[in-house]
């Protein structure tokens, strides 16, 4: 199949190779294509930002795109949550005083200038808004609401309009997919992205000559893949491009114990695993209890949900329940109470102590050993003393890790160090932190998570580096 783009499918036309190619429809790939559409941000006329260093840097060039400044000299002396200066440059301009609990309007005001748009699909396994459609919907965001929202459209406006409100100030996971899909029809993107797409193969290097028997003397990437259409037949596609940017996220690829009996029928690894179990009645109050093995959000979220249902849950975990890397200990009680309230829970409910939460265990510092057929589950504890429990079903929730099996060696050059897995929080995408190409591949890009940018709030400056690239790439080119 040649290059083109239709709504939602990948059709016959010409073989030109595109601009960029986009792999992954999260947040960060809606975000480019944002930027990528000739939506350019400048400054307000009378805006002042709080930061003063930053607004003395903003008022130097005030009619200059945000695009078309230097990205490193904006970002110098901001501090924040994040290791990304454009990050925090991107995000300081979008929400000035977030950090100090004000709600004080951008500082940008966006200008759709369509002669400086850039070619570009979106390919995505889902709709416009990535893993977003795969978590169960009443889930509660951990980002405060207005943190998850892209430029140009505050959740909190969207959600107005749609008559939900935030609860606690953040929104349900179904709300946010829905904004994000509700994003590209509203911004007019739709016709960049591609959905039920699923890439199998990228390589970078010359194609073969084209019908007029022209070359193009700049290497291409070729990406390759299937498109499931709508009577789920399987179409394949390969397409030609001079730059591509990796989206995926890290969702894809659970992590795994790597114990025996892992593979065992009643062993999952996504909560949605739960979900269907409940519904199906396979687990209920009278069952045997659900095993949740994990320590972070995912699995505090499998408890929270196994709890409204009355579902009895042991749930197990390798470190203290004290232990300062939990992610527990460093989330603010106001805003989270919920998952406080798990962590209260695993503190005061050990398997050994008498029993304030009925239908609850936890087992803190307990290292899983084995699954046997018969939904038996083997422990071993501090002391080195083994345990067994019956259980309906097992959880797995300990992690994910990105799966970019299309790339050449699964992607492990590009990481930071080549010698350990790829992992967002510990080993991302080695990129430069002003423009996030790979620093490994001239014109292969990388944004979000699988650069180390793991909130929605962050992602957006890797989008604005990756488009402000682009955009002199564009403007270098000879006529």
């Amino acid at each position: 199949m040649n290059n083109c783009r239709k709504d939602q499918q990948l059709g016959a036309s010409s073989s030109e190779p595109l601009k960029v190619i986009i792999i992954g429809n999260g947040p960060s790939g809606i975000c480019l294509s944002y930027l990528l559409s000739g939506y350019t941000p400048y400054v307000k006329p009378d805006a002042i930002h709080p930061h003063p260093l930053l607004q003395r840097k903003l008022a130097e060039a005030p009619e200059v795109s945000i695009l078309d400044q230097d990205l490193d000299y904006l970002s110098e002396g901001l501090e924040g949550r994040c290791q990304s200066p454009v990050a925090l440059l991107f995000d300081a301009l979008l929400r000035p005083d977030t950090d100090f609990g004000g709600n004080m309007e951008s500082v940008l005001t966006w200008k759709h200038q369509k002669e400086r748009a850039i070619s570009h699909v979106v390919l995505g396994r889902n709709l416009p808004g990535g893993a977003w459609h795969s978590i169960e919907g009443s889930m509660v965001t951990l980002s405060q609401g207005q943190w998850m929202g892209l430029p140009d459209l505050e959740v909190k406006d969207w959600m107005r309009r749609k008559r939900r409100g935030l609860r606690n100030s953040r929104a349900t996971a179904g709300d946010i997919a829905h904004y994000y899909r509700d994003y590209v029809t509203k911004k007019g993107l739709g016709h960049n992205f591609v959905s039920g797409a699923v890439v199998t193969n990228v390589e970078w290097g010359t194609p073969e000559p084209s019908s007029s028997g022209a070359q193009d003397p700049r290497p291409l990437f070729q990406v390759s893949g299937f498109l499931t259409t709508e009577d789920q037949c399987q179409q394949p596609f390969s397409l030609y491009a001079h730059n591509v940017v990796l989206a995926t996220g890290t969702s894809d690829s659970p992590a795994r114990l790597g114990i025996p009996g892992e593979t065992l029928p009643f062993i999952h690894h996504e909560l949605s695993a739960l979900e269907a179990a409940t519904r199906a009645g396979t687990v209920s109050p009278a069952s045997d209890p659900v095993l949740i093995i994990g320590a972070g959000l995912s699995a505090a979220d499998a408890v929270l949900y196994a709890r409204h249902y009355n579902i009895p849950v042991i749930h197990a975990f390798r470190r203290t329940v004290d232990d300062p890397g939990l992610v527990f200990n460093q989330l603010p009680k106001m805003l989270y109470p919920e998952y406080h309230k798990v962590h209260q829970m695993m503190r005061e409910q050990s398997i050994l102590s008498p029993s304030p939460y009925e239908g609850y265990r936890s087992l803190p510092e307990h290292q899983p050993v084995l699954f046997k057929e018969d939904r038996q589950a083997m422990f071993q504890d501090p002391t080195g003393l083994q345990k067994v429990f019956g259980v309906s079903l097992v959880l797995v929730l300990i992690g994910s890790h990105p799966d970019l099996s299309f790339l050449p060696g699964a992607g492990a050059d590009l990481a930071m160090d080549p010698s350990q897995p790829l992992s967002a929080k510990r080993n991302p995408i080695d990129v430069d932190p002003f423009t996030y190409q790979s620093t490994q591949q001239e014109d292969l890009y990388a944004v979000g998570p699988l650069a180390g940018d793991n909130f929605v709030r962050f992602v957006q400056g890797g989008a604005l580096a990756v488009a402000s690239s682009l955009l002199r790439k564009e403007a270098r080119k000879p006529p």
